[in-house]
């Protein structure tokens, strides 16, 4: 849906700066001083450029705010996750959680960077994270359905980076009910 969106606000401004080049050849086959156009052409391209802003202000608005970024405030109650990267694989401290429950993916590497992804049943990213070596990067989730979740590589690490895949466990209760 955004690709069409972004596709479409493309070919219109595409659209208006032809008009605008159309315009100024149309005023340069004319004899006439120079000034008026000149007054005229600010003017346009004054409300050109306020135009543009105003769009593209709208338009990071709506996409920026739907991007898997948002950061949860972290509070004492998360469930902390210990998630190591290797190559090729994720070792993890645990890798079955209860719906509802907050957690904290403490995220790291022991060889290469790694990017931790995680992704829901359609394969839709819900959070992600650079685990690197050396550093401990942390990532908030809380699972709002049961379900079998994924955590892939998002950066290339080497020949086996396709098979760095983990799956994570998501129930409605403490008793494993899916």
């Amino acid at each position: 849906m955004y690709q069409q969106i972004a596709w479409t606000v493309t070919l219109f401004l595409v659209f208006l700066i032809a008009l605008a080049f159309s315009f100024v050849y149309g005023e340069s086959k004319r004899l006439n001083e120079y000034g008026p156009i000149q007054k005229k052409g600010y003017k346009i391209r004054k409300y050109y450029f306020i135009g543009i802003l105003a769009v593209m202000a709208i338009i990071s608005a709506v996409t920026l705010t739907r991007l898997p970024y948002h950061h949860e405030a972290a509070a004492e109650d998360y469930k902390s996750v210990d998630v190591e990267g290797i190559q090729f694989a994720w070792n993890m401290s645990e890798d079955k959680f209860v719906v509802g429950e907050p957690i904290e993916f403490r995220v790291t590497s022991t060889d290469v960077t790694h990017g931790f992804g995680l992704y829901d049943e359609n394969l839709q990213l819900i959070a992600q994270t650079q685990a690197m070596p050396g550093y401990t990067n942390s990532v908030y989730h809380t699972f709002d359905k049961p379900g079998k979740y994924q955590i892939l590589c998002m950066e290339y690490c080497s020949v086996g980076h396709h098979i760095m895949v983990k799956e994570i466990i998501v129930t409605d209760s403490e008793r494993g009910n899916e």
